[in-house]
């Protein structure tokens, strides 16, 4: 019975132990199987992804051998292009240096022509000149020989007059040199008188008509200036804030400003003054910018002195640099730009100074492009003329100042001579000169352009110029006519003639305008009276 049961068990073990076996068998054939079935498929999958890569492949290397073709296309187009492009650019230089080439050589050729047609023209004077000299030579040698005939005929002639009159040589050529020196005399005025007519014919209607012209051609404004300003008011409270409380806002503004200001009974209105017409204008920004501001204390006026002082700088600048660009004047240093402006504040004679000096500049160029003179240079040269007065230097005349100041920037010397010229105290070198001289006498001289003189300075000049005609010999009066513009001037019958009369009109102008400056022009009238009187008893 146990052994039956043991059996069994034995025989259940065992059939777990085969079927375990079997179990494990199956399992391994299953993996091995599995295994191969698998690589077989991996094989399979394997060779499908490597074909499809390889497509793909192949698939991007001719995309890319495509895009590289298209690349390299595009690469050497844009090479053409550019080398194309290079070529014209190159061609075009070889053309114009081939066209400048070809306008040079024509330039030297012509020169070389010219040069030599010179050469020959030279030449030719040269054997001109050699016959003349060898025909002067020959007349000198006549004269000479002439020359001995003649002292011998009038050795024998003074001897035959000492003879004949009973004079020695001494008085006898005393008497001669005389008679020659009187004839001499009315005949160089007779021929004088004739030379001044005749140019007078010629010169006078030209110099009038580019005189004319060039004055109807310049716009001139009438100014007047004076001493003080004017400021306008809102309304008269405003007067009692410009005062202050015990009159420290005025006291505060007249230490600042150095200006001094008026605050009396006329309606809505001040006055600032100060002979400093610079000073006088920054005063006047000064004030109308406290009053736009309305604030009115120490303060307040040191801040708006401060801000008026730049605002002037600038409306200073900006000046200049309008009158430069107006009359077209190039290079023109800052330095003198700045003065030119300053100008503006400044009056000679009661003249504003920036206005005179353009009017002289306008009228000098165009009188200059009359003349086909330098127009730049005239204009430059007038607008620079009175810039000594800018200088302050009391110790030498103003267009010498103003001559030696420019010098320092390197100035033409035609407007450097132009500038000290004008005046007379230095000579005049080119005509430029002259028309500075004329065109700032143009400018002074016309209606309302300086004020009035005192009549003390009105008599003296008046006296001033009758004596300067008296100085001549011959003169019996003098009178000065029409404000000075006319000097009469009665001469002695019996010692002056009609053509000495002549030469002493000019003598005394000459007198005049060497010695006294003037506006305008002064007419020279000479009268000569002889009176034939006989009594009959």
């Amino acid at each position: 019975m146990v052994y039956s049961v043991l059996h069994n068990r034995r025989l259940i073990y065992m059939d777990i132990m085969i079927n375990f076996t079997l179990l494990i068998v199956a399992s391994v054939l299953f993996f091995i199987v599995g295994f191969f079935i698998g690589r077989i498929l991996l094989e399979r999958i394997g060779t499908t992804k490597i074909l499809e890569a390889e497509e793909r492949a192949v698939q991007i290397i001719q995309e890319a051998q495509r895009e590289a073709q298209e690349l390299r296309d595009m690469k050497v187009a844009e090479a053409n292009d550019e080398w194309k492009r290079k070529k014209r650019e190159f061609d075009q230089e070889v053309s114009i240096k081939n066209n400048k080439f070809s306008q040079t050589q024509k330039q030297i050729r012509t020169k070389e022509e010219t040069l030599n047609r010179r050469g020959d023209q030279l030449q030719k004077r040269e054997r001109a000149l050699d016959d003349q000299n060898k025909e002067l030579a020959q007349k000198m040698q006549y004269i000479e020989d002439r020359g001995n005939e003649l002292e011998q005929l009038l050795s024998e002639q003074n001897q035959r007059l000492i003879s004949i009159s009973g004079l020695n040589a001494e008085e006898a050529k005393a008497m001669l040199i005389d008679n020659m020196i009187s004839k001499a005399k009315e005949e160089s005025a007779e021929q004088i008188k004739a030379i001044y007519e005749e140019t007078e014919k010629t010169a006078q209607k030209t110099a009038q008509k580019i005189i004319l012209q060039s004055i109807q051609r310049v716009s001139i404004d009438q100014t007047s200036e004076n001493a003080i300003s004017v400021v306008h008011l809102q309304n008269d409270e405003l007067k009692g804030r410009i005062i202050g409380r015990e009159g420290r806002n005025i006291k505060a503004f007249e230490n600042t400003t150095g200006v001094d200001i008026i605050v009396d009974d006329t309606p809505e209105v001040v006055i600032l003054s100060c002979f400093d017409p610079v000073r006088r204008e920054l005063a006047k920004l000064t004030l109308q910018k406290l009053l736009v501001d309305g604030i009115i204390h120490p303060a307040a006026i040191e801040k708006a002195f401060e801000e008026s002082e730049k605002e002037l700088e600038e409306i200073i600048i900006s000046t200049g640099e309008d009158i430069i660009t107006s009359l077209e004047i190039p290079n023109i240093h800052p330095d003198l730009m700045r003065l030119i402006g300053k100008m503006k504040y400044r009056t000679t004679y009661g003249q504003n100074l920036l206005q005179h000096s353009k009017e002289v500049a306008m009228i000098a160029g165009l009188m200059a492009a009359e003349l086909k003179l330098d127009t730049k240079l005239a204009k430059r040269a007038g607008l620079l003329h009175t810039i000594g007065l800018m200088l302050d230097q009391p110790d030498q005349p103003y267009a010498i100042a103003g001559m030696e100041f420019l010098k320092k920037y390197r100035e033409n010397n035609i407007v450097l001579n132009a500038v000290g010229a004008h005046n007379g105290d230095v000579p005049k070198e080119h005509p430029i000169a002259e028309l500075v001289e004329a065109a700032n006498v143009i400018s002074s001289s016309r209606p309302g352009a300086r004020g009035a003189i005192t009549p003390e300075g009105y008599i003296r000049r008046l006296e001033s110029l009758e004596e300067i005609a008296k100085t001549f010999p011959g003169v019996q009066k003098t009178y000065a006519l029409q404000a000075g513009r006319e000097i009469r001037v009665i001469v002695e019958g019996t010692k002056v003639s009609d053509a000495e009369a002549e030469v002493l009109a000019h003598d005394i102008a000459d007198k005049i305008q060497n010695t006294v400056e003037y506006p305008g022009q002064i007419k020279i009238s000479v009268v000569r009276e002889r009176r034939n009187v006989a009594y009959a008893k």
